[in-house]
């Protein structure tokens, strides 16, 4: 019982580790919108900006390509702990989605800032990264299981009796 605990400890762990490592990512590449300061406060300062669509297909790609990853490493790494596995992935994956987003809004690197067309003499400030589209955030884990499960099946299928009806020799 011990060594399946393990390696679902693990498997979390190593993927909220790349959870924050993904989330200085999505920082660096990540456009982010304009807002203008006024006296009330930030507001956005080109409503047709297509920074916040950015930022959430960036994240998007990041973290389904993180799951895709993470998955096949953990199916070719975890034969004899298949279930604890797959668990971690499912898991780790929400959890490393939560610390990217975390991470990724908390630090600015690279602030890349989308140019917009305002009152001249205004104060134009880059934005926060934020998410648009929260469904995103399932991409790594669904990803990650996904994959998993496809690898799975495709090993299943290889090596069922199955496959050879008439007792053909493999």
């Amino acid at each position: 019982m011990s060594r399946e605990v393990r390696a679902f400890a693990v498997t979390v762990l190593t993927l909220a580790a790349l959870g924050a490592a993904a989330g200085l990512l999505w920082s660096g590449v990540s456009p982010r919108a304009p807002y203008q300061v006024t006296a009330d406060g930030t507001v956005l300062a080109d409503p047709s900006t297509q920074a916040l669509i950015a930022a959430d297909g960036w994240f998007a790609v990041i973290t389904g390509g993180l799951g895709l990853l993470c998955g096949g490493v953990a199916w070719f790494a975890a034969r004899q702990w298949m279930l604890p596995v797959l668990l971690g992935l499912c898991a780790g994956g929400v959890l490393g989605a939560f610390l990217t987003l975390w991470v990724g809004s908390a630090v600015t690197i690279g602030a890349v800032t989308v140019e917009a067309a305002v009152v001249p003499g205004a104060k134009i400030v880059p934005g926060a990264l934020q998410l648009t589209a929260s469904g995103v955030l399932v991409s790594w884990s669904l990803l990650a299981v996904g994959f998993f499960g496809v690898l799975e099946g495709m090993h299943g299928y290889r090596e069922s009796p199955l496959r050879h009806p008439y007792g053909e020799p493999l």
